[in-house]
């Protein structure tokens, strides 16, 4: 009987929500989160904007097309917000015009906003935070003295970092077959604009061809690599992101990919000692959109650098970091992990890990020719209040990411904002059946896990998928692609 009764419990405690869910992470991870909540008792709607998003949403029933342009979009949304009775909004990024736009709304009455993004301490950790992620983020606004005294109780102590990315098949995969989607002709959706400048058809001819590459594209990336290490001179790794990546551009001081780049060989040819080499480190997922070899190599030979000057194509950190001197990045991810092995670190954007003690605050050519090192102690409060606070285990492209994740993120969506959390954010008002952050804590297995348990506990789900990455992504993809051609929702 008290088995029943907690399940009944269980089954009561998303009373009373009503979620809407926009754009998410290419793939099935709202559709799997959604059925996690309604388990709950929650209801959740799905607003969709092609054939993409309709491809991965299981159910009909709560599946809203978007059809108006985007002009009409926040028409539309004050419609769907007050006669769906909405309480909380959940969305992936929140820089796409169709998100702020949704985001503002929402605060405006005063509704819960849940941001997904990629872990801020990838692989082993998706991102989801109230009201902002990335420089939007109430981290921003917090120092590390105000983590250290609003550190929850219970926050796990933190284990090794991986440099391993994540799968990159799945999450290749999945863009791939969005856009895919998207690209078909739809009556349905003709309103339909990217939030990227990209044409469609590109974005999708770009994924295929960096899913072709990747088994190629490791044994130049291996001798590039061993010529770096084995070279005998002193080297800074600079940590790449895609061009069009959201962070860097919204929350960094460049317009363009080639700005960043031209001011860091700059800044490298003022300020590095000679004999000094420059190692770019190009993103997993880079695409060549741009021609970074060439235009690095450009701008490279006209400051006289030519011979002191790499791009790595991808590959995992550690071999690189291992021997190197500092590292530069603007807001990328991978920062926190050069933090973590003591590195010294310039991040040029505003990053949630942009403190004193853990990134350097001198002029770039400056830390170039004296790179202060980070205070480890300073890195792993942060770690741990992140860890407490706004990451979750898992991942939102393989099946066994997403089941170490949709549990945790379920309490993540129904528990009250960390205190500290709240105080720095957007007052927005918590409907009333959310459980105290305290009951949150206790429920969600990471808050009492051994040091380190949770990264460990992924890493060795990373490790047995890896195995068979093909067989185990192949048997999703193939499952939602027959399901999107025969259902054909966006015609």
């Amino acid at each position: 009987m008290e088995d029943k009764g907690e399940k009944a419990m269980e089954r009561a405690r998303g009373a009373g929500r009503r979620f809407l869910m926009l754009q998410g992470p290419h793939g099935p991870f709202f559709d799997r989160l959604a059925r996690g909540l309604r388990g709950t008792g929650a209801e959740v709607w799905r607003a969709g904007f092609n054939r993409g998003d309709a491809a991965f949403w299981s159910d009909p029933a709560s599946y809203i097309a978007v059809t108006d342009p985007p002009e009409a979009w926040p028409a539309t949304l004050a419609g769907l917000l007050d006669r769906l009775a909405i309480t909380d909004l959940a969305v992936y990024g929140d820089t796409r015009p169709c998100h702020a736009a949704a985001i503002a709304a929402a605060r405006a009455r005063g509704l819960a906003v849940h941001v997904f993004e990629e872990g801020y301490l990838r692989p082993a950790w998706i991102t989801c935070e109230r009201d902002g992620a990335n420089g939007n983020s109430p981290l921003m606004r917090l120092s590390l003295g105000d983590m250290a005294a609003g550190m929850p109780e219970g926050a796990p102590l933190p284990g090794p970092l991986s440099d391993r990315w994540g799968n990159l098949r799945a999450h290749i995969g999945y863009g791939a077959l969005y856009h895919g989607l998207v690209l078909l002709p739809s009556r349905r959706y003709c309103s339909f604009r990217p939030h990227r400048g990209l044409p469609v058809g590109r974005e999708f001819a770009l994924h295929l061809r960096r899913l072709a590459a990747l088994p190629l594209l490791a044994p130049r990336r291996m001798l590039t690599t061993r010529k770096i290490r084995r070279g005998g001179f002193r080297y800074y790794v600079v940590l790449l992101q895609l061009a069009h990546d959201a962070n860097f551009l919204h929350h960094g001081p460049f317009a363009t990919m080639t700005g960043f780049l031209e001011q860091v060989i700059a800044a490298f040819a003022e300020g590095a000692p000679r004999g000094h080499h420059l190692v770019f480190k190009a993103h997993p997922l880079e695409d060549a959109r741009i021609p970074l070899g060439p235009e690095i190599a450009r701008i490279a030979g006209a400051a006289g650098l030519a011979d002191r000057v790499h791009l790595v194509d991808g590959g995992r950190l550690a071999r690189l970091l291992a021997g190197a001197t500092g590292a530069v990045t603007v807001n990328s991810t991978a920062g926190p992990y050069a933090i973590w092995r003591g590195l010294p670190l310039c991040a040029l954007g505003a990053a949630v890990y942009g403190k004193p003690g853990l990134v350097s605050d001198r002029p770039l050519a400056a830390f170039f020719a004296a790179p202060d090192p980070p205070d480890r102690a300073a890195f792993e409060l942060f770690r741990r209040y992140l860890l407490a606070t706004s990451q979750i285990p898992g991942d939102y492209y393989t099946r066994e990411g997403r089941e170490h994740a949709i549990g945790p993120t379920v309490e993540r969506l129904l528990s009250a904002p960390v205190p500290a959390l709240a105080q720095s954010s957007t007052p927005s008002s918590t409907p009333a059946s959310t459980p105290q952050a305290g009951q949150a804590a206790a429920a969600d297995p990471s808050a009492a896990a051994p040091p380190g348990e949770a990264e460990r506990q992924h890493l060795r789900a990373i490790a047995g998928q890896g195995r068979s990455p093909v067989w185990s992504f192949g048997r999703e993809f193939f499952s939602v692609a027959a399901k999107a051609g025969v259902k054909r929702r966006g015609r």
